[in-house]
């Protein structure tokens, strides 16, 4: 009998999430236990290519390993987020029976998908195997998916009128705080017929029947929404944030990767040569995250926003942001040469280290929950230019439960942009720096050696560890 616990962690494959999911295979490696990491090829070849992820793994003396599976989707197709319905759904059809037939092969101690796989629950229930889904969007936004029924069944969905800034009920503890405008973007559309809005009244369904739960946050951040998603779900881990955890554990083992990359993309390493010679807290870092598409129009809008603001910028512009994946690469040149006065623009960039860079002094962010955990932990104020998924119900949190940004969702011209990056780089910067450097203290204290999310990942790995005895004692 094997007496090492086995985990398959499964995420979606997007950035974002495998980003996080990575960090926890790693943390999971730390505490011996040992991981199948299930990758898609096509992200499993970006990623072999744009990362050092094979060597850092190497050092875990077999705990690791990866298994990858097709996506379904021709190799021309664009994965991007105007297709994320196409990918999510050609991918459960390749990986729900490759489930099943990893579960019946192998003894895997239990599975941990991202939330939005709901099937996955449904499969280890079957077979008897525990699931313990990673959701890896915000707990904030969780709880709203959460309270969705309610809302229906309240008539406060579909909403009547167009009022954006009415303010929405039946969602505590966010009374008083959430407008219309601030919920997921299915919910400002017909969302009985969304593809992505019937996804998550399934996964919001398998959250009781699952084992347990894994959030990327911390208990002073979001404890509130923590107290009501543990009324569906007993056994919720909030370990994160997680790329602070992991480094600071490999920081006490004195292990040598701490600047390790997960990324999709190859990052341009001249962006931090760059900043190192700009003045300490003088350059505003914008970037839209791995997904989020715009318009030539809404491009040229925040090129002159920068520009007029007269504020340093290190700005990541996608090849592919482009709606329709246009790749205009004459369109980003002439933006590059034309900002070479107070700005620099690269295609990808290393955004841990860009953010924990002394001469950041702010972040134009598109509020995705792992930029928005990396842009606490390092104590820089934001920007909040929020799309899809939970990005619209950070970006509100971020401006007006914890004070740490400004919030231009709904909003791309720019008098805005120039207006709001003054606000937060110079007219209000000492505010909102004083808030944003006291939540990063929260967050590193979480991860400290007497820190909420330094006992909630130990029960969450003696938890995994007591399903091989559960096991045991089961088993003929």
């Amino acid at each position: 009998m094997d007496c090492i616990a086995h985990v398959v962690i499964f995420p979606l494959p997007i950035q974002g999430p495998i980003n996080s999911m990575l960090q926890l295979a790693e943390l999971f490696c730390l505490e011996d236990l040992k991981v199948t990491f299930l990758n898609t090829i096509h992200n499993q070849e970006r990623l072999l290519r744009c990362s050092n992820v094979q060597s850092r793994f190497e050092q875990y003396d077999g705990l690791f390993r990866f298994v990858t599976i097709p996506d379904g989707l021709p190799e021309e197709h664009p994965r991007s987020v105007e297709q994320f319905g196409d990918i999510i759904s050609s991918v459960q059809t390749v990986a729900e029976p490759f489930l099943r037939d990893l579960l019946v092969k192998e003894r895997v101690t239990c599975v941990i998908p991202d939330a939005l796989s709901y099937y996955a629950v449904d499969i280890g229930n079957e077979m008897g195997v525990p699931v313990i889904p990673f959701d890896t969007i915000s707990p904030s936004c969780l709880w709203v998916y959460l309270c969705l029924p309610k809302l229906i069944q309240a008539q406060q969905l579909p909403f009547k009128g167009d009022d954006l800034d009415a303010l929405v009920t039946h969602i505590p503890p966010m009374e008083g705080l959430l407008r219309r405008r601030d919920l997921p973007h299915f919910c400002l559309t017909d969302y009985k017929t969304d593809p992505e809005f019937l996804v998550v009244l399934k996964e919001i369904e398998r959250i009781p029947q699952a084992y347990g739960l894994i959030l990327n946050t911390f208990e002073d951040l979001d404890g509130p929404f923590l107290s009501c998603i543990r009324s569906h779900s007993a056994k919720t881990y909030a370990i994160g944030p997680v790329h602070l955890h992991l480094k600071t554990k490999l920081a006490a083992k004195q292990t040598p990767s701490l600047l390790s990359s997960n990324s999709l993309w190859e990052e341009d390493q001249s962006s931090i040569k760059w900043l190192d010679a700009q003045p300490v807290g003088s350059v505003i870092y914008v970037s839209f995250g791995s997904l989020i598409v715009a318009s030539k129009e809404e491009i040229l809008e925040f090129w002159h926003g920068l520009l007029n603001s007269k504020v340093r910028f290190l700005w990541v512009l996608r090849p592919n942001i482009l709606k329709g994946g246009e790749m205009d690469y004459k369109f980003m040149k002439e933006l590059a040469e034309g900002c070479q006065e107070n700005g620099y623009i690269v295609s990808w960039a290393p955004q841990k280290r860009i953010l924990a860079h002394p001469a950041i002094g702010g972040f134009l962010t598109h509020s995705g929950w792992n930029s928005t955990l990396e842009s606490i932990v390092e104590g820089k104020p934001m920007i909040c230019w929020p799309h899809n998924v939970d990005q619209r119900v950070n970006s509100r949190l971020v401006n007006k439960l914890w004070q740490i940004g400004l919030d231009m969702k709904d909003c791309c011209d720019r008098f805005t942009i120039e207006r709001m990056i003054k606000d937060l780089m110079c007219t209000k910067r000492d505010e909102f720096k004083k808030s944003a450097e006291n939540l990063s203290k929260l967050a590193k204290l979480s991860v400290g050696e007497v820190g909420s999310s330094t006992h909630n990942l130990e029960s969450l790995v003696k938890d995994i560890k007591g399903l091989i005895r559960t096991k045991e004692n089961v088993e003929p």
